[in-house]
């Protein structure tokens, strides 16, 4: 029994193409001709053509196909692989999925990461607050951010918040001199009632003064000169109150 390439081809629901492109490549044996010139297919050739059909369905490349020969002497192993890859692709769906449902559900920002984004999305902060979240989201290891996340959700003082908004470019000096005194007040009492809540993020991720210098830059793009200044006084009044604290640290001098 012998078929020509276009019987070949509708026996294992393929196309002539298709079986002269596994020729060129070497995945599927030349058959003979016949005395009148055409190919003459046979049982080998249908058993073949099937199995290259099956695995490429599975999700083998034609190399790889290539590479396991005509024996089922390695498509155990190369199965077992495939499978693990399926597997690792499943999960990370999987995982997609679940970020996919709370975008919908909270309509978040694709720009945070899971957890910060659904809380950003119900919480109104200002451009500036919002774009400098985001970059503090990329810099920031994890215990960091989740530190940065709890401040965020359960300390922040929304008055406070609110005098920074509204802070103009030309804001006299006592203004900014005051606001910073009261936010430096805020961040300690903050630091007092909860010990170890700033750790993380003062030393932040593997290469503080990367993180450092990287938010640095954030800032001075997002806020105008008066937000600045201020944000400037409050590290100031925070390091030199942690210099007095040493000072009067009985183990000094």
């Amino acid at each position: 029994m012998a078929w020509s390439t276009r019987q070949i081809a509708e026996l294992t629901n393929t196309t002539v193409k298709t079986i002269r492109h596994y020729h060129k490549v070497e995945l599927l044996a030349e058959p003979e001709r016949g005395s009148n010139g055409y190919k003459r297919y046979t049982v080998a050739h249908l058993t073949q053509v099937l199995r290259i059909k099956r695995l490429a369905e599975l999700g083998f490349s034609l190399a790889q196909i290539g590479e396991m020969g005509d024996t089922d002497e390695h498509l155990g192993q190369a199965l077992r692989v495939l499978d693990a890859e399926l597997a690792e692709t499943i999960d990370r769906l999987q995982r997609v999925r679940a970020e996919l449902a709370v975008l919908l559900h909270n309509a978040g920002p694709t720009d945070l990461p899971l957890e910060l984004g659904g809380f950003i999305a119900t919480k109104k902060l200002p451009e500036a607050d919002r774009s400098l979240t985001v970059v503090v989201s990329r810099v920031l290891g994890p215990a960091a951010l989740d530190a940065y996340q709890e401040i965020l959700r359960e300390h922040c003082d929304e008055a406070l918040s609110t005098a920074f908004e509204q802070l103009h470019a030309d804001t006299d000096e006592s203004t900014r001199r005051e606001l910073a005194a009261r936010l430096v007040e805020h961040i300690q009492a903050l630091d007092a009632e909860h010990p170890g809540l700033l750790r993380p993020i003062v030393g932040a991720g593997n290469d503080a003064q990367f993180t450092s210098n990287t938010i640095r830059l954030a800032i001075n793009d997002l806020y105008h000169p008066a937000q600045t200044d201020v944000l400037d006084r409050v590290q100031r009044g925070l390091r030199s109150a942690v210099i007095a604290q040493q000072g009067n640290s009985p183990l000094v001098g």
